[in-house]
């Protein structure tokens, strides 16, 4: 599919490519600051944050080691069944490090609030979170977000790494996906 013909798939852009670098921008900065001589490493969540990482790490302006968990809790539904399954784990010891979990989205939190349990529990210095999205109306449980890109609204969002079954993920803006194409 050609991206010319998505466009009735998609309402409401939410963000677009260069309100995102300029946020990342901005966090990096603030990152870079709260982890100044810290033994800090960032921990992205597959697949939807390959495209946040990528760029948040580029705009970090020390070298700071990545490491990537795949989990699910989604199923090929649209909304989260807060049961966690652990499909790549970390390489990293988290012994005495500081991570910071990178993540595209906060939606229902349940996955976020397993992590960093589990992380917590691996002996991290201390556990942070980046979310670039969050929808706060969309919360089951509290998570406490260090550093927040965008609140937007509980809608089923695609674009930046977000997809749709697999699809969507390499649109350069943040869009809402019309309710016709998953109903």
């Amino acid at each position: 599919m050609r991206a010319a013909d998505i466009s009735d798939d998609l309402t409401d852009v939410l963000a677009t490519e260069e309100e995102i670098l300029a946020k990342l921008d901005e966090v990096a900065a603030a990152v870079a600051a709260d982890y100044e001589g810290k033994d800090l490493v960032l921990v992205g969540v597959l697949k939807g944050a390959i495209m946040v990482m990528a760029d948040f790490s580029r705009a970090l302006p020390t070298l700071v080691p990545m490491d990537w968990m795949a989990v699910s809790s989604y199923g090929a539904g649209t909304k989260s069944s807060g049961v966690v399954q652990i499909r790549k784990d970390l390489d990293t010891d988290l012994s005495g490090k500081h991570v910071l979990i990178v993540e595209d989205i906060i939606d229902s939190g349940l996955t976020l609030s397993w992590l960093l349990e589990n992380f917590s529990s691996r002996g991290a210095a201390s556990v942070e979170v980046f979310a670039l999205f969050r929808k706060p109306d969309a919360a089951k449980v509290e998570v406490h977000c260090r550093y927040v890109g965008f609140d937007i609204p509980n809608d089923f969002v695609v674009g930046y790494g977000l997809d749709y079954d697999e699809r969507y993920r390499n649109l350069r803006d943040v869009a809402v996906l019309a309710p016709h194409v998953y109903s």
